[in-house]
């Protein structure tokens, strides 16, 4: 039996939950989701606020999918009523962000700025030139951006100038000695 998909989601109240066919609608204050379900191996039900998910048949394919398709609607839930929030800290000297419309302007000490196009369901916050706030539903979306971003400049361990997620640990090695 899956661990996972044997728990039960809770639904919170301001969440609106529609399953038709093999799809379920989450509308929430935040925004709304909209996933595909694979019913051909899975029940799904939405009964006294919370989504019940079970397998058809207890095969051990089914049983795979019945965890995987049991975590992304929690995390659409969970999306939908709280969204998914990362924050990035620039590290070096002149190292900045700016918004400039629908793109965000990055300085990482290269000769040119690099441009971030901004991907749709994505909100961005600058604070201070040096942290940026990455919001939205979409759990991997938001990873995916946060990964996207770090890519322009990952941390150098000598001296952790880079691009860092906040509370990320980076062993800083020891430098050359005489």
């Amino acid at each position: 039996m899956s661990k996972i998909g044997k728990k039960h989601i809770p639904v919170p109240s301001d969440v609106k939950v529609q399953i038709n066919g093999n799809k379920i609608n989450l509308e929430g204050p935040k925004g709304k989701k909209s996933l595909d379900i694979n019913i051909e191996f899975l029940n799904i039900t939405f009964e006294e606020g919370k989504i019940i998910v079970a397998p058809k048949d207890p095969k051990k394919q089914n049983k795979i999918i019945w965890g995987l398709q049991r975590s992304l609607i929690n995390n659409a839930v969970i999306g939908v009523g709280k969204g998914y929030e990362e924050t990035l800290k620039l590290n070096g000297v002149g190292f900045r962000a700016n918004l400039k419309g629908k793109q965000l302007q990055l300085q990482l000490g290269f000769s040119h700025d690099i441009m971030y196009d901004i991907p749709e369901g994505i909100t961005l916050k600058v604070d201070k030139q040096t942290t940026i706030i990455i919001s939205g539903v979409d759990k991997e979306l938001v990873g995916k951006t946060v990964a996207d971003i770090k890519f322009y400049k990952p941390v150098e361990p000598y001296k952790q100038k880079g691009i860092t997620s906040e509370g990320q640990f980076i062993l800083k090695k020891e430098g050359k000695k005489k």
